[in-house]
């Protein structure tokens, strides 16, 4: 047969997409966090590929039977953890668009309409967020859809290192510095790491509480001239718009102004709040934008595009493809040498790329401006709901101030009135099995540190204990020393129905576990 065979193609395909629609018709049936052991799998599959075809009736048995049983369900209603990946039909339907045709975009000649429907969503999308032209193809500048932004980061540190080496010198790489805060994507150290930039000389701003997270111009500056001060040179600072355990936002406008004093490249990760950033209401939380040097979000966290689709707009084009751009003999085409056209190849890391804007064309197609603007919106206001449900309990406390969807909260001490907590050690001076006691506004035995520990080990307890019940799905993250459970809004099927079971399940499992240490 034919692998391409197109009634079998349309026979086959019409089968998947029931396969698919009834998935999501059951996919509350499921646990959202896969039960099933590391290894699982392999015992389950055959030891080798089979010798001769077989029907897709059996295949799609098999992903029902073995693969479903072992996906942690991102697409539920109730999964509340990490970020949202967030899909729709329009996206669905984009990806099969672009995997059907399946051409190979990596310059204009190779497929002209991928390269400039890319080029023009960028544009629609920097202009619903507001972009200066500086960052736009109508003005000076430019966007291209990567992977993640692992990628967006890696390229643009490229770019700012290369251009820094050809005023300084590429022998002083070792006195390149760049900046970032204790909230920074670990994407952050990981490309400095990848682009050349000693360990040392990566630079963590810390943070606290008092200024909501977010990283400090004045301490910012400190460390830069302290820097300059031993000979060094810094490069490059990565600000943040929503970072990922809180949320957290970089005042773009102050570590600009910073930044530009020493001629740095400022980015700025806002890999999941930057879809909110088309609502008027949180466009202010993008102020200054217009002083720094790129500007990137995932469409496919919370945008209702499927992964992958990272948008990065860059006011200096050029600056990419001097570092990235290869020419080989055969590439060479009269288009790329009339310069009139974008060859995405040499804005990435990759020579091949995928048709990613023709989901991104469809999302916005297929739902306008306002109506994404809607959806966002109905996420937030979920988790505004989420929060006022916590209020009602005074046994639980919001742990930072909540910016879009994410709710960060935890049981809290107060609610612990004359707990026992079981203390395991090892030295000679405590018995292995130590009951100790403390209260609502005391210490245990003295230590404070200790107590917080036993508050964050309740804490521990509670989101082990609700991802357990299958029901929900949660993540965490550590803000200083305290623990704290992340209840993240914008799965597409969310509504406020399952807000409401979500709270019933965290006050269920609360109750059982507090139980134990009244």
């Amino acid at each position: 047969m034919n692998p391409l065979e197109s009634e079998e193609f349309r026979r086959q395909g019409h089968m998947v997409i029931d396969f698919i629609a009834d998935y999501y018709n059951n996919i509350e049936s499921y646990p959202v966090l896969s039960r099933v052991e590391p290894g699982y799998l392999r015992k389950r599959l055959p030891k080798s590929a089979p010798k001769i075809p077989e029907p897709i009736e059996t295949i799609l048995k098999d992903v029902n039977d073995h693969i479903i049983p072992g996906l942690t369900h991102w697409q539920s209603p109730t999964h509340f953890a990490l970020f949202p990946s967030s899909a729709s039909t329009a996206g669905f339907l984009g990806e099969t668009l672009a995997a059907g045709l399946n051409v190979v975009g990596l310059n204009w000649v190779s497929s002209p309409a991928a390269t400039e429907l890319e080029t023009i969503v960028m544009d629609w999308l920097g202009e619903m967020l507001k972009l200066p032209n500086s960052f736009l193809f109508s003005g000076t500048g430019g966007g291209v859809l990567m992977g993640t932004t692992c990628e967006a980061v890696i390229c643009t540190l490229v770019a700012a290192r290369d251009r820094k080496l050809n005023e300084i010198g590429r022998e002083n790489i070792g006195k390149l510095v760049v900046y970032g805060s204790d909230q920074t994507h670990s994407a952050f150290q990981k490309a400095s790491r990848i682009v050349g930039i000693h360990p040392e000389n990566c630079r963590i701003i810390e943070t606290s509480k008092k200024t909501l997270l977010s990283m400090s111009s004045e301490i910012l500056k400190k460390k830069i001239v302290a820097d300059v001060e031993a000979g060094l040179v810094p490069l490059f600072v990565c600000a943040t718009v929503g970072t990922t355990a809180t949320t957290a936002v970089d005042p773009l406008g102050p570590i600009s102004d910073v930044a530009k004093a020493h001629d740095m490249w400022v980015h700025v990760d806002a890999a999941y709040a930057g879809s909110a950033c088309i609502c008027p209401e949180f466009r202010h939380f993008i102020d200054g934008v217009e002083r720094v040097n790129s500007f990137s979000f995932n469409a496919h966290k919370w945008f209702f595009t499927t992964l992958d689709c990272c948008c990065l707009w860059v006011k200096d084009p050029i600056a990419l493809t001097k570092s990235l751009s290869t020419s080989p003999e055969f590439l060479k085409n009269k288009a790329t040498e009339s310069k009139l056209v974008v060859d995405y190849k040499d804005w990435q890391i990759t020579l091949s790329r995928r048709f990613r804007s023709l989901k991104l064309w469809l999302v916005l197609r297929s739902y306008g401006v306002e109506r994404l603007q809607g959806f966002l919106r109905s996420h937030v206001k979920m988790a505004k709901q989420f929060e006022a449900l916590l209020g009602t309990d005074d046994r639980f406390e919001v742990v930072v101030k909540r910016n879009f969807s994410l709710v960060c909260f935890r049981i809290s001490p107060l609610a612990i009135s004359k707990f026992k907590i079981i203390i395991t050690t090892t030295t000679t001076t405590t018995a292995k099995n130590d009951v100790v006691f403390g209260d609502e506004y005391g210490v245990i035995n003295g230590n404070v540190n200790l107590r917080e520990a036993c508050i964050n080990d309740v804490n521990k307890e509670l989101l082990e204990s609700i991802n357990g019940s299958g029901r929900v799905y949660m993540s965490h993250c550590m803000v200083g020393d305290v623990y704290a459970l992340r209840f993240a809004v914008g799965s597409t099927l969310t509504e406020e129905s399952h807000i409401v079971r979500a709270w019933k399940v965290v006050k269920q499992h609360a109750d059982a576990i507090l139980a134990n240490y009244i």
